[in-house]
Protein backbone atom coordinates (compact mmCIF):
# COMPACT_ATOMS: atom_id res chain seq x y z
CA UNK A 1 0.00 0.00 0.00
CA UNK A 2 0.64 3.54 -0.27
CA UNK A 3 1.20 6.70 1.79
CA UNK A 4 0.14 9.99 -0.16
CA UNK A 5 1.59 13.25 1.31
CA UNK A 6 0.23 15.32 -1.33
CA UNK A 7 -2.38 17.65 -1.23
CA UNK A 8 -5.03 17.77 -4.06
CA UNK A 9 -8.19 19.71 -4.94
CA UNK A 10 -10.86 16.97 -4.41
CA UNK A 11 -12.26 15.92 -1.31
CA UNK A 12 -11.04 12.48 -1.52
CA UNK A 13 -8.89 9.96 -1.19
CA UNK A 14 -8.70 6.20 1.15
CA UNK A 15 -8.20 3.66 4.12
CA UNK A 16 -8.86 1.42 6.76
CA UNK A 17 -7.30 -1.60 8.16
CA UNK A 18 -5.50 -4.74 6.30
CA UNK A 19 -7.15 -4.50 2.37
CA UNK A 20 -7.67 -1.00 3.38
CA UNK A 21 -3.97 -0.06 5.03
CA UNK A 22 -3.57 3.04 3.33
CA UNK A 23 -2.98 6.44 4.12
CA UNK A 24 -3.40 9.89 2.30
CA UNK A 25 -2.47 13.60 3.87
CA UNK A 26 -4.63 15.79 1.58
CA UNK A 27 -6.01 18.93 1.42
CA UNK A 28 -10.07 18.86 0.04
CA UNK A 29 -12.67 20.93 -0.82
CA UNK A 30 -16.27 19.80 -1.03
CA UNK A 31 -17.31 19.49 -4.65
CA UNK A 32 -20.59 16.94 -5.34
CA UNK A 33 -22.17 14.29 -3.39
CA UNK A 34 -22.53 11.35 -6.72
CA UNK A 35 -18.31 11.50 -6.33
CA UNK A 36 -19.06 10.50 -3.04
CA UNK A 37 -20.64 7.03 -4.19
CA UNK A 38 -20.14 6.51 -7.58
CA UNK A 39 -16.58 7.96 -8.42
CA UNK A 40 -16.66 10.71 -11.54
CA UNK A 41 -15.78 8.69 -14.74
CA UNK A 42 -13.96 9.33 -17.76
CA UNK A 43 -16.89 6.55 -19.54
CA UNK A 44 -19.57 8.11 -21.86
CA UNK A 45 -23.41 7.46 -21.42
CA UNK A 46 -25.34 6.54 -24.61
CA UNK A 47 -26.15 9.85 -25.30
CA UNK A 48 -21.74 9.85 -25.95
CA UNK A 49 -22.19 12.37 -22.77
CA UNK A 50 -18.83 11.89 -20.20
CA UNK A 51 -19.26 12.97 -16.48
CA UNK A 52 -15.45 14.32 -16.14
CA UNK A 53 -16.23 16.36 -18.72
CA UNK A 54 -19.30 18.58 -17.40
CA UNK A 55 -18.08 21.82 -16.39
CA UNK A 56 -18.44 21.72 -12.37
CA UNK A 57 -15.98 18.56 -13.25
CA UNK A 58 -13.51 20.12 -15.36
CA UNK A 59 -11.03 21.57 -12.37
CA UNK A 60 -10.81 18.66 -10.52
CA UNK A 61 -7.29 17.43 -9.70
CA UNK A 62 -5.91 14.32 -8.26
CA UNK A 63 -8.33 11.50 -11.00
CA UNK A 64 -4.33 10.06 -11.47
CA UNK A 65 -3.36 9.86 -7.27
CA UNK A 66 -6.87 7.94 -7.12
CA UNK A 67 -6.30 5.44 -9.91
CA UNK A 68 -2.36 4.76 -8.63
CA UNK A 69 -3.86 4.27 -4.83
CA UNK A 70 -6.54 1.91 -6.35
CA UNK A 71 -4.17 -0.13 -8.65
CA UNK A 72 -1.71 -0.66 -5.54
CA UNK A 73 -5.11 -2.24 -3.78
CA UNK A 74 -6.21 -4.27 -6.68
CA UNK A 75 -2.60 -6.19 -6.62
CA UNK A 76 -3.34 -7.19 -2.98
CA UNK A 77 -7.08 -7.51 -2.80
CA UNK A 78 -8.95 -7.55 -5.83
CA UNK A 79 -12.25 -6.34 -6.21
CA UNK A 80 -12.60 -5.74 -2.32
CA UNK A 81 -12.08 -2.01 -1.69
CA UNK A 82 -14.57 0.11 -4.02
CA UNK A 83 -13.62 3.78 -5.48
CA UNK A 84 -16.32 5.05 -3.35
CA UNK A 85 -15.00 3.80 0.12
CA UNK A 86 -11.61 4.95 -1.10
CA UNK A 87 -13.08 8.63 -1.98
CA UNK A 88 -14.86 9.01 1.42
CA UNK A 89 -12.03 7.74 3.57
CA UNK A 90 -9.66 10.20 2.09
CA UNK A 91 -12.23 13.12 2.68
CA UNK A 92 -11.87 12.26 5.79
CA UNK A 93 -8.84 11.77 6.77
CA UNK A 94 -8.13 14.59 4.38
CA UNK A 95 -9.70 17.41 6.73
CA UNK A 96 -7.79 15.64 9.61
CA UNK A 97 -4.08 15.13 8.17
CA UNK A 98 -2.40 17.82 5.76
CA UNK A 99 1.10 16.69 3.91
CA UNK A 100 4.21 17.50 5.62
CA UNK A 101 5.67 16.84 1.97
CA UNK A 102 5.14 15.57 -1.48
CA UNK A 103 6.31 12.05 -1.33
CA UNK A 104 5.01 8.28 -1.85
CA UNK A 105 5.87 5.91 1.34
CA UNK A 106 6.05 2.38 1.02
CA UNK A 107 3.96 -0.49 3.37
CA UNK A 108 7.20 -1.41 4.70
CA UNK A 109 8.48 2.10 5.42
CA UNK A 110 4.98 2.72 6.99
CA UNK A 111 5.18 -0.23 9.45
CA UNK A 112 8.53 0.99 10.04
CA UNK A 113 7.36 4.96 10.60
CA UNK A 114 4.04 3.23 12.56
CA UNK A 115 2.10 6.44 13.30
CA UNK A 116 0.96 8.27 10.13
CA UNK A 117 0.52 11.20 12.32
CA UNK A 118 4.12 11.22 12.94
CA UNK A 119 4.44 12.06 8.96
CA UNK A 120 2.02 14.51 8.72
CA UNK A 121 1.33 18.19 10.11
CA UNK A 122 -2.64 18.01 11.98
CA UNK A 123 -5.00 19.83 9.71
CA UNK A 124 -7.25 20.19 13.23
CA UNK A 125 -10.71 18.82 11.45
CA UNK A 126 -12.41 16.21 13.86
CA UNK A 127 -12.09 12.36 13.14
CA UNK A 128 -15.61 11.30 12.63
CA UNK A 129 -16.09 6.90 11.68
CA UNK A 130 -17.05 6.06 7.94
CA UNK A 131 -18.84 3.17 7.44
CA UNK A 132 -17.29 0.80 4.73
CA UNK A 133 -18.82 -1.26 2.15
CA UNK A 134 -20.32 0.83 -0.76
CA UNK A 135 -20.49 -0.77 -3.73
CA UNK A 136 -19.62 1.70 -7.50
CA UNK A 137 -22.02 3.23 -9.74
CA UNK A 138 -22.83 1.53 -13.62
CA UNK A 139 -23.60 4.68 -14.30
CA UNK A 140 -22.15 8.22 -15.74
CA UNK A 141 -23.75 11.40 -14.32
CA UNK A 142 -23.32 14.03 -16.73
CA UNK A 143 -26.98 15.86 -16.90
CA UNK A 144 -26.77 16.02 -12.63
CA UNK A 145 -23.85 17.56 -12.50
CA UNK A 146 -24.48 20.37 -14.77
CA UNK A 147 -27.97 20.82 -12.79
CA UNK A 148 -27.04 19.72 -9.59
CA UNK A 149 -23.45 20.99 -8.65
CA UNK A 150 -23.81 24.20 -6.44
CA UNK A 151 -21.66 27.37 -8.56
CA UNK A 152 -19.55 29.49 -7.96
CA UNK A 153 -21.18 32.70 -8.87
CA UNK A 154 -24.66 30.85 -7.68
CA UNK A 155 -27.01 33.16 -5.12
CA UNK A 156 -27.79 32.16 -1.92
CA UNK A 157 -31.45 31.00 -2.52
CA UNK A 158 -30.06 28.78 -5.56
CA UNK A 159 -26.94 27.47 -3.29
CA UNK A 160 -29.39 26.23 -0.40
CA UNK A 161 -31.62 24.66 -3.21
CA UNK A 162 -29.32 22.68 -4.35
CA UNK A 163 -28.25 21.50 -1.18
CA UNK A 164 -31.55 20.85 0.19
CA UNK A 165 -31.74 18.64 -2.95
CA UNK A 166 -29.44 16.07 -0.53
CA UNK A 167 -31.37 16.75 2.61
CA UNK A 168 -29.49 19.69 3.71
CA UNK A 169 -30.34 22.45 5.85
CA UNK A 170 -28.97 26.44 5.98
CA UNK A 171 -26.70 25.42 8.81
CA UNK A 172 -25.67 22.15 7.29
CA UNK A 173 -24.97 23.89 4.27
CA UNK A 174 -22.69 27.07 5.75
CA UNK A 175 -21.10 23.86 7.05
CA UNK A 176 -20.04 22.12 4.22
CA UNK A 177 -18.82 25.47 2.72
CA UNK A 178 -16.51 26.08 5.36
CA UNK A 179 -14.49 23.38 3.63
CA UNK A 180 -13.48 25.86 1.38
CA UNK A 181 -10.71 27.45 4.23
CA UNK A 182 -8.41 24.60 3.38
CA UNK A 183 -6.95 24.43 -0.30
CA UNK A 184 -6.93 26.70 -3.51
CA UNK A 185 -9.35 28.18 -5.66
CA UNK A 186 -8.58 29.52 -9.42
CA UNK A 187 -8.49 32.11 -9.78
CA UNK A 188 -10.85 31.56 -12.87
CA UNK A 189 -13.69 31.23 -10.25
CA UNK A 190 -13.02 34.59 -8.30
CA UNK A 191 -13.03 36.82 -11.49
CA UNK A 192 -16.43 36.15 -11.66
CA UNK A 193 -16.72 38.29 -8.61
CA UNK A 194 -15.46 41.07 -10.21
CA UNK A 195 -18.67 42.16 -12.10
CA UNK A 196 -20.77 42.01 -8.23
CA UNK A 197 -18.50 44.77 -6.59
CA UNK A 198 -19.80 47.80 -7.50
CA UNK A 199 -22.86 49.06 -5.21
CA UNK A 200 -21.77 46.39 -2.80
CA UNK A 201 -19.71 47.06 0.91
CA UNK A 202 -16.83 45.82 -0.27
CA UNK A 203 -14.17 46.47 2.40
CA UNK A 204 -12.02 49.07 0.61
CA UNK A 205 -8.99 48.01 -1.50
CA UNK A 206 -10.14 44.45 -1.86
CA UNK A 207 -11.07 44.48 -5.53
CA UNK A 208 -7.77 46.18 -6.30
CA UNK A 209 -6.42 43.07 -4.11
CA UNK A 210 -8.26 40.58 -6.43
CA UNK A 211 -7.38 41.73 -9.26
CA UNK A 212 -3.85 41.87 -8.76
CA UNK A 213 -3.75 38.69 -7.78
CA UNK A 214 -5.97 37.31 -10.10
CA UNK A 215 -5.92 39.37 -13.51
CA UNK A 216 -9.04 39.40 -15.89
CA UNK A 217 -8.73 38.71 -19.47
CA UNK A 218 -12.21 37.96 -19.91
CA UNK A 219 -11.47 34.79 -21.82
CA UNK A 220 -10.80 32.11 -18.76
CA UNK A 221 -14.20 32.54 -17.41
CA UNK A 222 -16.06 32.59 -21.40
CA UNK A 223 -14.30 29.24 -21.81
CA UNK A 224 -14.89 28.15 -18.57
CA UNK A 225 -18.84 28.91 -18.45
CA UNK A 226 -20.04 29.41 -22.17
CA UNK A 227 -17.51 27.95 -24.79
CA UNK A 228 -16.94 24.47 -22.36
CA UNK A 229 -13.53 23.96 -23.24
CA UNK A 230 -11.67 24.44 -19.99
CA UNK A 231 -10.25 21.41 -18.89
CA UNK A 232 -8.25 21.94 -15.66
CA UNK A 233 -7.74 24.61 -12.78
CA UNK A 234 -5.64 27.48 -13.80
CA UNK A 235 -2.09 28.04 -12.42
CA UNK A 236 -2.86 30.73 -10.71
CA UNK A 237 -5.22 30.47 -7.77
CA UNK A 238 -6.08 31.91 -4.05
CA UNK A 239 -7.15 30.27 -0.98
CA UNK A 240 -8.61 31.85 2.34
CA UNK A 241 -5.77 31.56 4.54
CA UNK A 242 -3.52 33.32 1.87
CA UNK A 243 -4.03 36.57 3.48
CA UNK A 244 -4.96 39.16 1.39
CA UNK A 245 -4.16 42.11 3.03
CA UNK A 246 -2.59 43.06 6.44
CA UNK A 247 -5.84 43.92 8.03
CA UNK A 248 -7.26 40.32 7.35
CA UNK A 249 -6.54 37.14 9.75
CA UNK A 250 -6.28 33.88 8.10
CA UNK A 251 -5.20 30.69 9.60
CA UNK A 252 -3.13 27.89 7.74
CA UNK A 253 -5.28 25.06 9.51
CA UNK A 254 -9.03 23.58 9.73
CA UNK A 255 -10.29 26.01 11.42
CA UNK A 256 -12.95 29.45 11.26
CA UNK A 257 -11.45 31.72 9.60
CA UNK A 258 -13.37 31.29 6.30
CA UNK A 259 -16.47 32.28 8.60
CA UNK A 260 -14.23 35.47 9.90
CA UNK A 261 -13.36 36.42 6.30
CA UNK A 262 -16.66 36.49 4.85
CA UNK A 263 -18.30 38.36 8.49
CA UNK A 264 -15.51 41.03 6.53
CA UNK A 265 -17.16 40.71 3.58
CA UNK A 266 -13.68 39.11 2.10
CA UNK A 267 -15.38 36.10 0.25
CA UNK A 268 -13.46 34.80 -2.70
CA UNK A 269 -16.05 33.53 -4.11
CA UNK A 270 -19.78 34.87 -4.71
CA UNK A 271 -21.78 31.99 -3.66
CA UNK A 272 -19.31 32.10 -0.42
CA UNK A 273 -19.98 35.86 0.17
CA UNK A 274 -23.76 35.67 -0.21
CA UNK A 275 -24.00 33.16 3.09
CA UNK A 276 -24.01 36.93 4.50
CA UNK A 277 -27.11 37.71 2.08
CA UNK A 278 -29.52 35.15 4.48
CA UNK A 279 -30.56 35.92 7.42
CA UNK A 280 -30.50 32.11 8.46
CA UNK A 281 -27.25 31.79 7.43
CA UNK A 282 -25.55 34.82 8.56
CA UNK A 283 -26.45 33.75 11.55
CA UNK A 284 -24.69 30.37 11.32
CA UNK A 285 -21.58 31.94 9.81
CA UNK A 286 -21.23 34.25 12.73
CA UNK A 287 -21.97 31.50 15.45
CA UNK A 288 -19.26 29.64 13.41
CA UNK A 289 -16.84 32.56 13.80
CA UNK A 290 -17.31 33.33 17.54
CA UNK A 291 -15.32 30.91 19.01
CA UNK A 292 -11.47 28.97 17.52
CA UNK A 293 -13.76 26.69 15.55
CA UNK A 294 -15.02 23.97 17.87
CA UNK A 295 -18.54 24.40 17.17
CA UNK A 296 -17.76 24.42 13.07
CA UNK A 297 -15.29 21.28 13.24
CA UNK A 298 -18.10 19.31 14.87
CA UNK A 299 -21.20 20.58 12.78
CA UNK A 300 -18.71 19.70 9.61
CA UNK A 301 -17.92 16.51 10.63
CA UNK A 302 -21.72 15.58 11.09
CA UNK A 303 -22.47 16.96 7.67
CA UNK A 304 -20.06 15.22 5.89
CA UNK A 305 -20.88 12.17 7.75
CA UNK A 306 -24.19 12.61 6.51
CA UNK A 307 -23.22 13.57 3.07
CA UNK A 308 -21.17 10.06 3.15
CA UNK A 309 -24.19 8.03 3.21
CA UNK A 310 -26.57 9.66 0.57
CA UNK A 311 -27.21 7.50 -1.81
CA UNK A 312 -25.21 4.41 -1.13
CA UNK A 313 -24.81 1.13 -3.49
CA UNK A 314 -23.87 -1.75 -1.33
CA UNK A 315 -24.39 -5.26 -1.00
CA UNK A 316 -24.42 -6.76 -5.35
CA UNK A 317 -25.87 -3.53 -6.08
CA UNK A 318 -23.36 -2.25 -9.25
CA UNK A 319 -20.32 -3.40 -8.93
CA UNK A 320 -16.62 -2.65 -7.57
CA UNK A 321 -14.33 -0.79 -10.24
CA UNK A 322 -11.76 -2.27 -11.04
CA UNK A 323 -10.17 0.89 -12.28
CA UNK A 324 -11.96 4.39 -10.50
CA UNK A 325 -11.84 6.22 -14.06
CA UNK A 326 -13.62 3.83 -15.88
CA UNK A 327 -16.67 1.07 -15.71
CA UNK A 328 -15.78 -2.35 -15.58
CA UNK A 329 -17.61 -2.95 -18.87
CA UNK A 330 -15.14 -0.46 -20.59
CA UNK A 331 -12.39 -2.40 -19.77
Amino acid sequence: MVIMMRNAKILRRLWGQRCRELCSCNTTSQHNSYAFFSMIVSSGNENGTVEREAIPNRTLKGFDIIDMIKDEIEEECPRIVSCSDILVLATRDGIVLVQLESRIITRAQFWKYGNIHNQCIMAGGLYYPVLMGRRDSKESFFDETMAEIPRPNGNITETLRLFSLRGFDERETVALLGGHNIGKIGCEFIQLRFSNFMGTAIPSGFLEELMQKCPDDNSTITKMFNEHTARGLSESAMSYSQGLSALSSFGTSFDNHYYKTLMRGRGLLFADQQLMANEKTAAVVMDYALDEGTKFRTEFAHAMDKLSNIGVLTGFQEEVRHSCSHLNSDQ
